[in-house]
């Protein structure tokens, strides 16, 4: 079987399962820490799958796993915080009805299982490819790759720091990578995927596959990250709308006087 039929069937497969614990929680909200383990298990089939030379291909592994169980590990930890379904899902079942349960099969982890594998498009296409031998080309795409884990994963540590200190409850966060841009973790998963794009060039994938970041950078500015956020954050948080005033929406720059 191709690289990109298998990991399909074992994405369908993880958000199959996610979907039969989350009737049993009776909360949808788990579907967000299953997003980074299911481009880690792409990863897997990819290298798994794929054709000879797949050196490059257990680096993007390596990568992605770095990347994807970090993530799945940080949001599980804020699930477990806070068991209640997020609000955003809650609304959706409130709206839905009795029919909330069937509907969230394709809908929400049939919808998410379609965006990682486009998402993941450079990875499984790569493995389709002849070559995947190291050499220096891997260089800047890694580098791209460890600039974006690093602004996510230490944007994510200093906003967990700051929402425990009782004093900072009600304010807005504006320290540390937060004071360059509102969302140093959503530019970090940015990064990382164009990153992991170029290392997968390297390995046979072709220039098209750019489809995945794209569609990541789409979510992250005008979908499910930013744009979602921001939508009634402003009237939610106090200071909020000053803060975005004088940060930058979401490239790093220097802050606005």
């Amino acid at each position: 079987m191709e690289p990109t039929l298998l990991a399909a069937v074992a994405v369908a497969a993880l958000m199959l399962a996610g979907w039969a614990l989350s009737l049993r929680l009776k909360d949808v909200s788990i579907v967000d820490p299953l997003w980074g383990p299911a481009f880690v298990l792409v990863a897997l089939v990819a290298a798994l799958a794929g054709e000879e030379g797949a050196e490059v291909r257990w680096l993007l592994l390596g990568l992605t796993a770095a990347w994807g169980l970090r993530l799945g590990w940080h949001l599980t930890r804020r699930k477990l915080g806070d068991p209640e379904e997020d609000r955003r899902y809650a609304k959706m079942r409130e709206r839905k009805g009795d029919a909330f349960q069937l509907w969230s099969l394709p809908m929400i982890f049939g919808l998410q299982g379609l965006l990682v594998l486009v998402v993941s498009l450079p990875l499984h296409i790569a493995a389709m490819r002849e070559g995947g031998d190291l050499t220096l080309a891997v260089i800047p795409g890694v580098l791209v790759f460890l600039i974006g884990l690093a602004f996510e994963a230490i944007g994510d540590a200093q906003l967990a720091a700051f929402k425990t200190d009782p004093d900072n409850k009600g304010k807005v966060m504006d320290r540390g990578l937060w004071r360059y841009t509102r969302h140093p973790n959503y530019f970090g998963d940015f990064t990382v995927w164009w990153g992991l794009w170029l290392i997968a060039l390297t390995a046979g994938g072709t220039w098209w596959t750019a489809i995945g970041p794209i569609v990541m950078s789409i979510l992250l500015i005008r979908v499910s990250g930013k744009g979602l956020l921001e939508k009634d954050i402003g009237e939610r948080r106090p200071g909020y709308k000053e803060y975005v005033e004088r940060t930058s929406g979401f490239f790093p720059l220097p802050p606005r006087s």
